[in-house]
């Protein structure tokens, strides 16, 4: 490791350990689900939250754009919301001299954290607009190429897919969130916190901790972190353990699993263990970290098949398995 990294990453670690503790005052008792949102913004990705509503999904996203200083937009997501109004749209306009031309009017996406709320409450036409957005940070209207960010991450909200009124994000939108967020109900003393907390004159506010241009320096270190060969053979084994397609794949994943990830993921895993080691004050990631983040990175890119569905598979305790083999080196090479 270059010497000069050394001190630069002790002190970005101070710096995400003042986020979280900013963050920790107004979200309560969440500190996995706060960790993987910072981690996805070191990544330069960006993520999907899972949860129920009322667990505070949105306000965790709001409260990470006051932390790390990005400028904030949301589209709430409904049955009737179209593609412009996201991206934008051509309107036609007459100057004084009476000449028509048409001017491109931005839509919400255009904005350094874009929340997108209830995502799947919108038809499939809807959210495939963010595609081109979330992939290549660019926009097309009209047939013209209008560039976003940097920086630029979406954060989507989701309601659980058995819910009324909700539509399956495709697979390649879902291919393209770097993790997948789960927001759990709060323990006992949890809530009792929240309820405390929130329900007086006083309430704590986040504040701001970092800038957009710092984050974006933090991103480039990040990339800069190094990463050993057996944890690089680890991501390896896991990702490719858990693609049916691939000959050495355990039987179990041939029986089970529909489709698996693709190399996407292990982009996804090779940044996120680096960003893990990173806010735990390490300069290098650990095996621990591969199977620690296996289920965020991996969950939204694998299906069941649907006679593992019928047999009541669980798609998590799968993913478990298999990175617990990987860890162990049990795999094949």
């Amino acid at each position: 490791m270059a010497e000069d990294l050394i001190p630069q990453i002790e002190a970005l670690t101070a710096r995400l350990t003042e986020a979280r503790a900013s963050i920790a005052r107004r979200f309560i008792g969440q500190e996995r689900a706060v960790d993987l949102t910072l981690t996805t913004l070191l990544c330069g990705g960006h993520a999907l939250l899972i949860g129920l509503p009322g667990l505070g999904k949105t306000l965790l996203v709001d409260s990470l754009s006051t932390v790390t200083g990005l400028q904030g937009g949301r589209v709430q997501f409904t049955p009737d919301l179209m593609p412009a109004d996201i991206l934008g749209s051509e309107v036609l306009e007459t100057n004084v001299e009476g000449h028509r031309s048409f001017r491109f009017v931005k839509g919400p996406i255009f904005c350094e954290l874009l929340l997108a709320d209830e995502i799947n409450r919108a038809s499939p036409r809807t959210q495939s607009a963010l595609l081109e957005a979330m992939q290549e940070r660019a926009v097309t209207v009209a047939g013209a190429r209008h560039r976003l960010g940097p920086p630029f991450h979406v954060f989507a909200t989701q309601n659980p897919i058995e819910q009324e009124g909700t539509y399956p994000l495709p697979e390649a939108q879902l291919d393209r969130f770097l993790l997948q967020i789960d927001i759990p109900y709060p323990d006992r003393d949890t809530e009792r916190d929240i309820l405390l907390a929130t329900t007086g004159a006083h309430q704590d506010d986040v504040t701001a901790v970092m800038t957009a241009a710092e984050l974006m320096d933090a991103q480039l270190l990040l990339r800069r972190m190094p990463v050993g060969e057996a944890i690089v053979n680890q991501i390896l084994d896991l990702v490719r353990a858990c693609r049916p397609s691939d000959n050495s794949a355990p039987q179990e994943v041939h029986e089970s699993v529909a489709w698996g990830p693709g190399p996407r993921a292990a982009q996804a895993l090779m940044l996120a263990v680096r960003a893990r080691a990173l806010m735990a004050g390490r300069l290098a990631p650990s095996p621990e970290d591969v199977t620690a983040l296996a289920w965020p990175v991996l969950g939204h890119r694998m299906a069941l098949s649907f006679a593992a569905r019928a047999r009541g598979d669980s798609l998590s305790g799968l993913v478990a398995r298999m990175a617990t083999r990987a860890e162990a080196g049990e795999m094949a090479a």
